[in-house]
Order: structure tokens, then sequence, then C-alpha cells
């Protein structure tokens, strides 16, 4: 089919030079590596799930030892980096084109208006209410007892996801000029925190943490039993996958700034999969340590800024929560702005303040209701909805050749059926009668859109490709 007769947003697309590119030290590996060191994702951890900063199960992913949680974070880790990252990095690579061109194969010319853009956009509002419920939370814990879902939280928070909003939109240049540098706040506050608290690694007991556990969660919570190995393996590989998901398939605009394969490789296994263990390791250690050494005697808390006062004293830890919620403050702003450049292209009439607008005020709903709090919650709707997209983008590149053959017509079917299903299968745990079904829901949802695309395709269920000369001519060189 000509190019004349490809969509405005495809016809006009032009594919990043090779001469723009930098190494992967200098992009990826350094933009994913701040991705990971938020501290929502790392103090969220050694929990797997819960609230108030208890664990819903006793001992958490602690309870069989410290062994067995940083094999489930290395497993994580590698499925983030090999199955979420890999592809779309190497289409980007290859291409010099983002992702919601690249993914016009998979979804079709038409489709990919939708998926993965639009997509890609509205999830980026839960993001934005996860980083305004926990920098909120940090902004007022030191000067409330009971801060979390108060009227000053609630308030601050509401604030905080505005002034991201407008930023992202506005402002993310100047956002953008200091946001390489913040990173270093949560990774020096990590570090003083493993420092303070190493000596007791050795001493930590984790049945003792799952009887405290047991004993000293609120009714709240609601504790559960201890989880099995299995168990915890699951739980660590649903929290940190639903976490990664769309930065895994936003992996293709990171790829299109690396000049090769390698730099791709590189870029994830040092920015996504070495920076996972690290951010995540360190904060297992911590709580360990804080337990082991006595320096926590009784509860049962888990996340490791509620430890920080009885670590570097209260003073020390009201500054140190400032500067974790300093550092959150980029990361709000880049998700309006992604979902800001998702919009401007699905609907190029509507101005990106109102879209933004409109999609803040869902994010302070999510907080208000409280499901902001929820992280696993979140993270495991994120998965569900990226997990098939990138199995299926997966399937698609290996059909391909390991390239990319360009646009597909319309809505394509292999696509659409198996991201349908796909999901369904990711969201089992929000579905009645299904919930608890399907042991790690995004990773499964990923199996399922990967084998779904890979029969449908050959059996025929894929729309027409389209031309792109430029895009052939990019992967041709």
């Amino acid at each position: 089919m000509a190019n004349g007769n490809l969509p405005s947003y495809l016809a006009s697309a032009k594919p990043n030079p090779m001469q723009n590119r930098l190494p992967w030290y200098k992009n990826t590996a350094q933009v994913y590596a701040g991705i990971m060191l938020w501290f929502v994702f790392w103090q969220q951890i050694p929990l797997g799930a819960g609230g108030d900063g208890y664990s819903k199960f006793a001992g958490g992913t602690l309870a069989q030892g410290l062994g067995v949680a940083f094999l489930g974070l290395i497993a994580a880790a590698l499925i983030c980096h090999f199955l979420f990252y890999l592809v779309p990095g190497m289409l980007g690579m290859k291409t010099g084109l983002p992702l919601y061109i690249v993914g016009t194969s998979t979804y079709g010319a038409q489709g990919g208006f939708l998926m993965p853009g639009l997509l890609m956009g509205v999830l980026q509002f839960g993001w934005l209410a996860v980083n305004g419920y926990y920098a909120g939370l940090l902004l007022v814990m030191p000067f409330l007892d009971k801060a979390e879902l108060s009227v000053p939280h609630l308030v601050v928070s509401t604030v905080w996801i505005i002034l991201g909003a407008f930023m992202g939109v506005k402002g993310i240049k100047y956002v953008a000029s200091v946001a390489s540098f913040l990173p270093l706040i949560p990774l020096a506050i990590l570090i003083v925190l493993l420092v303070a608290t190493i000596g007791g690694i050795g001493n930590f007991d984790n049945q003792a943490l799952v009887k405290a556990g047991e004993t000293s969660t609120p009714a709240a919570v609601g504790v559960q039993p201890a989880l099995s190995t299995f168990g915890i393996l699951a739980l660590l590989a649903t929290y940190v996958v639903g976490f990664f998901a769309t930065a895994g398939a936003a992996g293709a605009d990171f790829g299109m700034n690396n000049r090769g394969a390698k730099d791709v490789h590189l870029g994830g296994l040092v920015g996504v999969a070495l920076s996972t263990v690290f951010a995540g390791g360190v904060a297992l250690l911590i709580v360990a340590g804080a337990y082991g050494s006595g320096i926590v005697t009784s509860g049962a808390i888990m996340e490791p800024p509620r430890l920080m006062g009885n670590i570097v004293g209260d003073k020390t830890a009201a500054v140190f929560m400032y500067l974790l919620a300093i550092a959150a403050f980029p990361p709000a702003c880049f998700s309006a702005f992604i979902a800001a450049n998702s919009f401007k292209t699905v609907l190029p009439s509507v101005k990106p303040l109102i879209s933004c607008g409109l999609g803040s005020i869902v994010a302070i709903g999510l907080v208000i209701m409280g499901l902001a709090g929820k992280a696993i919650v979140v993270f495991s709707i994120i998965g569900a909805s990226f997990g098939p997209v990138c199995g299926a983008m997966m399937a698609d590149y290996l059909l391909s050749g390991c390239k990319w053959n360009g646009p597909r017509a319309g809505f394509n079917p292999a696509g659409w059926i198996s991201w349908i299903l796909g999901f369904a299968v990711g969201a089992a745990d929000f579905i009645p009668g299904l919930a608890g079904q399907v042991p790690c829901p995004p990773v499964a949802a990923f199996i399922v859109g990967f084998i779904l695309y890979a029969l449908l395709a050959k059996a025929g269920l894929q729309s027409k490709t389209l031309q792109m000369p430029a895009a052939t001519a990019q992967q041709a060189s």
C-alpha cells in the first residue's frame, strides 16, 4: 500500500538518526536506574503488599529469609529485562522510532492510536496518583502520628498532583535539567540506612519477624499467614513486573536513542536488572538489619522510610523524608509529560492542559479513595494492561525475523484478541471467582499475549502490512 495511504502520524514519523544517539550509560541506564531508585518502588519490596507500613502477610517477603527474598527479586529483575524491556528496546534501536509507532505492527495503523498510545497515556495517571499519595505522606508524616488519609495528607497530595501535571505539560524542560541528579538522593539515603543497620543482618531471625507480624499487625491491615517460598517468589514478581511494565514497553523510546544492540543490552542489564536488585535488595537488608540489631524491638513495620526514626533519629528521618519526596517530583512531572504526548497524538484537537487536567482529577480521586496507597493493586492493573502488550510485541518481533516489518492496516486482529484475553488473565484477581487462581498475573498475561499472538498470526489473523520507506531504510542501514 502506498505511503500516502498511511495515517498522518505514521507518514510524518522520522527515525532518530544515528548521529543523535548516545552510549547506554548516558541515557538508557541512568533513566531506568532513576526509576528503580524511586522510593515508592523500593519501600514496598519488604512488604510485598499491605498498608500503614505493615505487610498483610506475616513476615512479608522476608518470611522465608533473605535468601528467598533475594532470589525472588533477582528473578523478577531478569523477567523485566528479558521479557518486558528487551524487544521494545531492540525495535526502537533498529527503527529509530518510538513505541506508539513500532506498536502499530502489533495493533494496526488505526489501532495504534489506542494501543499502546492512549493506554500508555491513561495509565500515567495511575502512576501520578501513587506518586502524589506517597510523596504527600512523607511530607506530613513528621508532624502527624496518624498521617495516612488525614486531611493534611490529602491536601498536600492534591497540590502535588496538580503541580506535577502542570509542570509536566508546561515546564518539563526545567524539571529535566535537574532530574538526572535527583536519583542520587535516594541512593545516598539507602546507603546511609544500610551502613547504620548492616551489623544486625547476621542476627536477623525471619521467624521472629513472622511472629511479630502475626501479633502486632493492625486489624485494619488484616494479617494473613506467612507466604511459602513460591508465594514470595510470585508476589515479588507480581509487584516488580507490575511496577515496571509500562517502563518496559517504553524501552522503544529509550532504544531509539541507542547506537546498537550492545547499548540496548547493557542499558537494560545495568539500568533495569542491576538497579532493581540493588534498590530492592538494600531495602530488604535495611529491614533485616534493623530487626536483627535490635534497633527495632517491637512491632512489624517493614517500610524503610517508617523505620528511619529508629535508625537515624526523628530529626534526621524528617529531613530524609523531605529529600525523598523532592526526588519523587520529577517522576510525577514525567508521568504527566508522557500522558500529554500520548493525548496529543490520539486527540490532537484537545489541548494537553485540558486532557491532563481531567486525568489529574482522576488521580486525585484515586488518592482520596485510598486506592493510590494500594501500590500492589495499582501495579497489578498496570501489569495486566501491558503484560500482553509486551508478550504480543515479542511474538510479532520473533515471527518477523527479529525486525520491524512496518505498520499493519486498520486494527490488527492478532494483536487485539491477544490483548483482550491476556488482560483478562492479568486482571484475574479483580474478577469474582478468579481471585487468587492465577499465579503472578502480569507474567501470566505476558505469556498469554505471546502465545495467542503467535497462534493467531500463524492462523492468518494479521492485517496487511503497510510500507514505511523511512523506517525500512533505517533498519537496512
